[in-house]
């Protein structure tokens, strides 16, 4: 029986369980991560619920990763968690470079002007050829302000404080 864990740690979206895979309790994991190859070191992973499952083995199959949870030992098992979304913690997230961010630690941030007025919040991000483009949603307004994530209009980031700070180009307007 899976066990759950404490919900301290901010769990970060890394793949989907697929349909069963054969008929001893392995799955098809589709990949929802910038690094597929940390399927490769995973010992736990962690449902929505906060649910652990142990890995017991994993392995590449054409476009999905086939993953063995000790927790499940036939086809049926596994088949309720189809569509489920698997996570890691935090914690286990790779580093990256400085200046470089996860879009999950960008989605969300109060993102204030040059004058350090509050323009709104990170909504989402449009993953375009050459750069990242920031949507901020205003409060209280439906339009919404589409911020290029360049050095020359976003001038810092500040995760700690939930914090992005830009200089309003006037086409932003």
């Amino acid at each position: 029986m899976p066990s759950a864990t404490k919900p301290m740690e901010k769990l970060i979206v890394i793949g989907k369980i697929g349909a069963p895979h054969g008929v001893r309790g392995e799955v098809r994991i589709i990949s929802l991560s910038d690094f597929p190859d940390r399927f490769e070191s995973l010992k736990k992973v962690y449902l929505e619920d906060s649910t652990t499952l142990e890995v017991e083995s994993m392995k590449y199959n054409k476009q999905f990763i086939i993953m063995k949870f000790k927790q499940f030992n036939e086809r049926n098992d596994i088949t309720p968690f189809n569509g489920e979304l698997i996570h890691v913690k935090r914690s286990e997230v790779p580093p990256l470079s400085e200046g470089e961010y996860y879009s999950f630690d960008i989605i969300g941030l109060s993102v204030y002007d040059e004058n350090n007025e509050l323009v709104g919040n990170i909504t989402e991000i449009l993953k375009t050829g050459s750069n990242d483009v920031y949507i901020v949603s205003q409060k209280g307004q439906a339009k919404q302000i589409l911020v290029p994530a360049l050095k020359k209009v976003v001038t810092e980031i500040d995760l700690v404080n939930g914090k992005m700070k830009i200089i309003r180009p006037e086409e932003l307007d």
